[in-house]
C-alpha cells in the first residue's frame, strides 16, 4: 500500500504521533510539487478563507541538496538549489509552513496556508485537495518518463565469429 492510499484511509481512524508526522510530510511534499495555478484555484474556491498573518513572510534563499552514492551509499553534497519558505498563523492558533523549490513566493505562501488548514482539520481538505494534486503530479511524472523512454538507446555487443 502506498502512502497516498494509507493517507486516504486514515481520515476516519485515530492516529498516533508517528502517522501524523508521516501524513504531514506527505501533504507538505504534495503541496510543494503542486502547480501554483491548481493551488490558487482551490484557494479562490474555498467557501470561507481563513484570516491569517505572516510569522515569516515568503523569503527566497538557498539550500544544499544531498545525494547518496548508488542511491543507498555514503551521502555527498550534490549542490545548492533555490528555496522559498513561508510561515503563517491561521486565526491566531494554527501555524502552517511552506517550503518550495524555486522562487515563487505565492506558491510558498499557499503551501503554508494549506498546511495550516490541513493541521486544523486534515479530513476536510485531504480528499478534495491533496489526493487530486498527488494524482496530477503522478500523471506529469509518468508523461515525462514515457517521453524519456522514447529516447532510450539499447546498446548490445555483437560477437563476430568464434
Amino acid at each position: 500500500m502506498t502512502h497516498a492510499q494509507a493517507f486516504s484511509q486514515s481520515f476516519s481512524q485515530t492516529k498516533d504521533s508517528t502517522s501524523e508526522v508521516a501524513d504531514r510530510q506527505y501533504w507538505m511534499s504534495v503541496l510543494a510539487r503542486a502547480d501554483l495555478s491548481d493551488l490558487e484555484t482551490y484557494w479562490q474556491n474555498l467557501p470561507l478563507q481563513p484570516t491569517f498573518r505572516h510569522l515569516r513572510k515568503p523569503e527566497i534563499g538557498m539550500t544544499m541538496v544531498r545525494g547518496r552514492t548508488g542511491g543507498t551509499g555514503s551521502p555527498f553534497n550534490l549542490g545548492e538549489i533555490t528555496l522559498t519558505r513561508c510561515v503563517v498563523e491561521l486565526d491566531g492558533s494554527t501555524q502552517g509552513f511552506g517550503y518550495v523549490s524555486g522562487r515563487s513566493r505565492r506558491h510558498a505562501e499557499l503551501a503554508a496556508l494549506f498546511d495550516g488548514l490541513m493541521c486544523e482539520n486534515s479530513g476536510k481538505h485531504g480528499p478534495a485537495l491533496i489526493q487530486p494534486l498527488h494524482e496530477q503530479w503522478l500523471a506529469r511524472r509518468e508523461k515525462v518518463s514515457r517521453k524519456a523512454a522514447t529516447t532510450k538507446v539499447n546498446f548490445m555487443t555483437m560477437v563476430r565469429g568464434s
